[in-house]
């Protein structure tokens, strides 16, 4: 079953008719440079320069972690970039976006503030959320992500509704709902994938289906590794795509989403990927406690920043003294906006209440 046109489309596998992820789940696979032919290279780079940007914030949040100087759980997303990228370059103000406990990287592709971030996750008052919602709570209503929270898969109906408020204001505008395959479990998902097709919200679902939901890999938890054997159920466009491969991931989410807005219906798109880090916190060799498997060097091979640097470099867009310049003005940019908020303010306690509760007027009415 072929999913879309073009260099990058995949061929599904299937069996019984059943979508398979076939050789994307295969870790000694996908390794070779992105192929840029015909794309427009100086906005790849500028992608590539996001995705690094994206990469060395989490870094530098996992090593605040290690230290505890980050208090608060955080979920990395390092290895995924190419997902928030990819998606974020399909959408455009007005559009909305939800996310969820791992949502770092949506929240910068995005063009979230990095300094929001940082402080947000040190509790400082700066913060995106005020100090008070830490890693898995992010919101920037001007960039179009409109929240993330860490129950899994809480976003997801709250995307069908904002795509069908989008459908209703009559602006061409779409959800976008960001989400892992453990979230595929819950039954809010499968809820809200009948619901959007019912009701033709134009919605995204976006699966970053990195194969572990914890410690559990979805052989152990599924009977088949390809979520997008749901949308098909549901008679939804989907697309199966390699998640590291920022050129695909961009192909594809512009395809799906110029038919949303052309239809104002729901469709599914499936990313493979890996993450380099456990379920939550610093490490990579442990995972909730539980050793992680030792596949984790051939999944690094795919790593997606180093793909499309290499297919950037090919084409002859960059030059190795560009990519040094690019890292240099990267760690410049991560550095004062991580200084800056380590000297940040903490809130007032009286906050605690004020930004809890709604305050009640002298007559008693809220």
């Amino acid at each position: 079953m072929p999913l879309g046109g073009g260099l990058h489309s995949i061929e599904m596998a299937t069996e019984n008719g059943a979508p398979e992820l076939g050789a994307l789940a295969d870790p000694a696979k996908f390794h070779g440079a992105v192929d840029v032919t015909g794309e427009d290279l100086q906005v790849l780079v500028d992608d590539l320069e996001r995705m690094r940007l994206i990469r060395r914030v989490e870094e530098v949040i996992g090593e605040g972690v290690q230290r505890a100087e980050i208090k608060c759980p955080c979920h990395l997303a390092i290895g995924q970039e190419a997902c928030a990228v990819g998606v974020a370059a399909a959408m455009r103000p007005g559009d909305r976006a939800f996310g969820a406990h791992r949502s770092h990287g949506h929240y910068l592709a995005l063009g979230g503030d990095v300094y929001g971030l940082f402080a947000e996750v040190l509790g400082r008052d700066t913060g995106v959320s005020r100090g008070m919602g830490g890693s898995m709570h992010l919101v920037d209503r001007a960039r179009g992500l409109y929240g993330t929270v860490p129950i899994v898969g809480a976003t997801i109906p709250i995307a069908v509704g904002a795509g069908l408020a989008a459908r209703m204001d009559g602006g061409g505008h779409i959800a976008v709902s960001f989400f892992g395959d453990g979230a595929t479990e819950e039954g809010g998902f499968h809820e809200s994938l009948n619901l959007a097709m019912t009701v033709e919200s134009p919605t995204l679902f976006v699966c970053e289906n990195n194969l572990f939901s914890s410690h559990l890999h979805i052989e152990l938890r599924q009977p088949a590794m390809s979520t997008s054997r749901f949308a098909i159920a549901h008679r939804m466009t989907a697309r199966l795509v390699d998640g590291n491969d920022l050129v695909a991931v961009r192909e594809a989410a512009r395809e799906l989403v110029d038919e949303m807005r052309r239809t104002n219906r729901p469709a599914y798109l499936e990313l493979v990927t890996y993450r380099w880090r456990g379920h939550v916190g610093w490490r990579d060799d442990d995972d909730v406690g539980v050793a992680r498997k030792n596949d984790l060097p051939l999944w690094r091979r795919r790593d997606p920043v180093r793909r499309l640097e290499a297919g950037l470099v090919a084409a002859g867009a960059l030059t190795t003294r560009d990519v040094v310049a690019m890292q240099a003005r990267v760690e410049q940019q991560v550095e004062a906006a991580w200084s800056r908020a380590q000297q940040a303010p903490f809130p007032d306690p009286a906050a605690l209440l004020d930004r809890v509760y709604v305050q009640r007027s002298s007559g008693g009415a809220p």
